[in-house]
Parts: C-alpha cells; structure tokens; sequence
C-alpha cells in the first residue's frame, strides 16, 4: 500500500521552514560544514522549557510541530524517529565533565544524549501516548523509520503516523571523523561541491518530519511507494540488479523513472558509484543530487525526500539540483538513492 506524505516540517541549512518555499532562494555556506538555520524556537516551545533543552532537541520538536500544522492533525497515531548519532553536543558535555575528574554532573546532558530522547520530548510536547520508537541504524535510521511507519498504516495499527529524521554537527564530531578522511579538511563551498578533487564530503546536518497516512486528501504532497535497502553490494553489477528487482517488486521499470535523485556529496572516491550507475542504467534520464543544499549525514535522505515530494507536488524541477542536461516531461516517479562510503545502499520511491 501507498503512504501519502500528507504534511512536512523540516530545518535544515536553507530556508526551508517558510512556507510555500521551494528552492526559491538557495544559500550559498562556505564553511566546515553546513549548519541548519534555527527558526524562532520560542514560537514552537515554551521558553522556560527550552532552557533546558540542547539543540537537536529543540529542532525535533519544532519540525515536528511544522510537519503536523502543514498537515492540519493535532495529533499523530505514532511517532517514528531515524536518527544516526542522536544529540552529539550532550554527548560531548557528558565526556567533557568527566574528562575533568570526579564531581557532581549534572544529570541533564545524560538523559538527553540517549537516542530516544528526541521522538520522547516530541510526545511529551505533544501530549501524545501512542506508539513511540526509535531507529539507530547508522545511515538507514530513517528509511527503518519509513518501512516501520507503512507497516502500522499496513496493518492498520494507525491512520497518521509522524516520522523524522535528524542529526546534528558539532565541530569536535567533525574533527573526529574528518581524521577517518570521511569530511573534507578545509572550509568548502557547497556550490562547488562536484568541482572538487579532495577526498571527503561537506557535512552538514538536519531535522525533517514528515506526516504519514493511508489516505490522501488536498494537502498531499506525495506517495511513498516503496523502500528498499542493502549493505555493501559486491560491485556495480550487483548494485545494477538489485535496482532493478527493486522496481519490478512495484511493476515498474527504468523508463517509469522520471528523475534519478542521488547523494552525490563531493567525495570523489564515492562520486563513481553514483556516475557509472547513471550511466548503465539511467543514461537517458534526468541526473540529480541534493546533498550541496544540505551535506551529508546519517539521515540526509530526509532532505531528499523532501526534495522529492515538492518537486511532484509542485510539478518543478529546479536547475540547482540538476546534473545533466535532461528535463522530464512530467514529474510522476523520483527514485532517491543514497549511499554512505560504500556500506549502507537505500533506495525510496517517490510517486505521484
């Protein structure tokens, strides 16, 4: 069965918590790595409360009011969350204090760096008491949270279900992994990002929140069709039939696709899987990417999705996110797919 995309709230390195904001205006970050721009929290979450509260917190929360408001619900039947390192700044405060010697910590930091802690403070905003989960499975958190959301609209468990994914930046996570060689060494452009020669991709962060349902209705953005994932392919041969097997599982073949959305991400030694697989596969299609608008990280498919979603919605196909040449006649079928180093492959089907 479908699930219609019924509202979406996201925060991310663009402008993208206006309303009626499609790519209208891009925002060119020439930075270590792109960070979201914080809207006014204080309309979304009681001042007093925030206080207490880090920042991915607060970005969860808000984008979840966002996604629920754009859809009309007050109140979801479950609340799903991806995320790949949950709160990394209290995480860093927990170590910090420790690194310090013995003394009293403060307990805060510790309950909120767990990784439920965001779809947890996002029920209690909400009032909510229905199912709540969470999925840390690296950079398939959030399609676990998809394929989890169909099977309640599936089954019939829920009508409504908000899921999200989200993760954040700090400069010492940064530092850390820009030493496996997995981010780039020096302060980039994001406009540049398929100019570049070095090793590593831009990073970046985001929350996105999407209303999921099992019916659609006039603020339906979007369908997803079908989810699909696997864990280091043996080749391009390999990744080229399991594409295919992906879409005649929805009878549907290569021509269907209207645009191939990928996670194309300025890390050259990765760049080829994306290029060749175009090639064999998708030569005569319209080429895209998205993560120069928002980085890459654990959940950076839900930006795609985004994408995604207005681009049907709208029937637009913007020339940032365009790699080739080719136009679609009509935007019916994206197919969005996104690696992470070689390891983790997704696949989301986006239709109309």
């Amino acid at each position: 069965m479908k699930a219609y995309i019924n509202g979406i709230g996201l925060i991310s390195p663009q402008k993208t918590t206006e309303p009626g904001a499609f790519l209208s205006e891009v925002i060119e970050h020439i930075a270590d790595y792109l960070k979201c721009i914080d809207p006014n929290y204080k309309a979304f979450i009681d001042p007093m409360a925030a206080r207490r509260m880090s920042r991915l917190i607060k970005m969860g929360i808000t984008s979840a009011k966002l996604c629920l408001s754009d859809a009309g619900i007050a109140m979801p039947d479950a609340i799903i969350t991806g995320t790949g390192l949950g709160s990394v700044e209290d995480t860093e405060k927990i170590l910090n204090s420790l690194s310090k010697g013995e003394q009293l910590l403060n307990p805060t930091p510790f309950i909120q760096s767990t990784y439920n802690t965001i779809s947890s403070q996002i029920a209690i905003n909400l009032k909510c008491h229905n199912y709540n989960s969470t999925y840390v499975h690296r950079t398939f958190s959030f399609e676990s949270g998809l394929l989890d959301a169909i099977m309640l609209l599936n089954e019939n468990s829920a009508d409504h279900v908000l899921v999200g994914g989200i993760d954040e930046m700090t400069v010492n996570h940064l530092n850390i992994i820009r030493r496996l060689g997995h981010f780039k060494m020096t302060a980039s452009s994001n406009f540049d990002l398929l100019k570049y020669e070095s090793p590593g991709a831009i990073a970046g962060e985001g929350s996105g929140y999407f209303l999921l349902s099992s019916g659609k209705n006039e603020r339906t953005y979007a369908g997803i069709s079908g989810i699909g994932s696997f864990y280091k392919p043996d080749g391009a041969e390999e990744i080229k039939k399991r594409v295919i097997s992906f879409l005649s599982t929805l009878n549907l073949g290569i021509e269907d696709i209207d645009i191939f959305l990928t996670g194309l991400n300025g890390d050259r030694e990765f760049a080829t899987i994306y290029y060749q697989f175009s090639e064999n596969l998708f030569h005569n299609k319209p080429l895209a990417y998205f993560k120069h608008l928002c980085g890459e990280y654990h959940t950076a498919s839900s930006f795609a999705l985004w994408v995604a979603a207005n681009c049907i919605r709208n029937q637009v196909y913007p020339d940032i996110l365009k790699v080739n040449t080719k136009i679609p006649d009509q935007v019916r079928n994206i197919l969005i797919y996104n690696q992470y180093n070689g390891v983790n492959h997704s696949l989301i089907l986006v239709s109309a």
